[in-house]
């Protein structure tokens, strides 16, 4: 650079997880999954460069609703299952901010049930976590709207006899438009599904099965233990065929719209034969979703389905300026409509 030259290089910003650690202390139990769910979503943070005060995330109640404390962003810790309206509205009058809710089974699917099926036929774009211990840790053991069938809890002492919510089917069946499954012992793969969770337009949803060592401990060993995991989970990648067991010599195909496992070698069958992986397909969503209910089915993780559609903030700032460009009517105009009459 000459003496004449103001001409400056700008450096990029490079930023690391510690960039997006708070000075909180994490108050979760040890063993417990969140733990590694936070340090996975900073590492995300930072691969993603976006600057800590264009963040925000914003949370409910419950183990999992302690996330805001622990990230050097903006946050709200609300209310018990609110915390889906709190960032519609954050969205619609910030559409610039990065915005991230964590949220439980219990936060997110039974007080706050309503309130997440509408955020998800609503489709703003909001990056939802949901922490699923299939459990209430907080307030110390209750069931919860996940928890199997048969668990004996403080408050089902005779065991659950509620049916449980299958997270995937009642998004899918809601209107989402992202849903993928994933796993705190997985730590690679959950990085790349809140990657992917990132990059969608619209309402994404991350329900990652998360451990509550105190009160559910053993809810998904069978997924963890390595001689259980390759015959028990199957992780489904786009355009790729549904292969699982230690040697990959397992799959899936549909005979009609049922789901069958079957053996390559012992059925004389190919990749060829095998069900494709179509996140844009939402049949195949709707019976990938189901696979949860079946005890001899493998459990799916992955992106189920992916949608573009259009957001709620933008379908909203489209007809703000439309009305801004075609003039509005006064308050008096529209209270009074085109139906109203007068007494005299």
């Amino acid at each position: 650079m000459t003496d004449n030259d103001t001409t400056m290089t700008v450096q990029p910003v490079v930023r690391t997880a510690k960039d997006f650690a708070s000075t909180q202390e994490p108050k979760w139990c040890p063993g417990c999954g969140d733990h590694a769910v936070l340090q996975q979503l900073k590492s995300v943070l930072a691969e993603l460069n976006i600057a800590p005060e264009k963040i925000a995330c914003i949370s409910g109640i419950g183990c999992s609703s302690r996330l805001p404390y622990y990230l050097a962003t903006y946050g709200v810790h609300g209310i018990h299952g609110r915390a889906l309206p709190m960032a519609t509205g954050l969205k619609a009058a910030r559409p610039d901010l990065h915005i991230w809710v964590g949220t439980g089974d219990g936060d997110a699917l039974s007080i706050g049930g309503n309130h997440f099926i509408h955020t998800l036929r609503r489709n703003p774009d909001l990056n939802i976590i949901l922490f699923n211990n299939e459990i209430y840790g907080l307030t110390k053991g209750q069931y919860s709207p996940t928890s199997k069938l048969g668990l004996k809890t403080v408050t089902s002492p005779a065991g659950v006899i509620d049916h449980p919510f299958n997270t995937a089917a009642l998004t899918i069946g809601s209107g989402g438009t992202f849903f993928a499954r994933a796993f705190d012992r997985d730590g690679k793969f959950l990085r790349s599904m809140l990657n992917r969770a990132a990059q969608h337009k619209g309402t994404s949803l991350v329900e990652i099965y998360q451990n509550c060592p105190i009160f559910n401990g053993k809810a998904f060993e069978i997924f963890a233990s390595p001689e259980n995991k390759a015959n028990n989970t199957i992780y489904v990648e786009q355009g790729k065929p549904l292969l699982f067991g230690p040697d990959k010599n397992k799959g899936i195909k549909l005979d009609g719209f049922t789901p069958v496992v079957v053996e390559l070698e012992k059925d004389a069958l190919s990749v060829n034969d095998l069900w494709i992986h179509d996140e844009a397909d939402i049949n195949k969503a709707g019976i990938l979703a189901r696979f949860a209910d079946s005890d001899a089915l493998p459990r799916p993780f992955g992106v189920f389905y992916a949608e573009n559609r259009i957001t709620y903030e933008d379908a909203l700032t489209g007809q703000i300026n439309d009305a801004q460009q075609n003039g509005s009517p006064s308050l008096a105009d529209l209270l009074r409509g085109d139906n109203s009459y007068e007494i005299k």
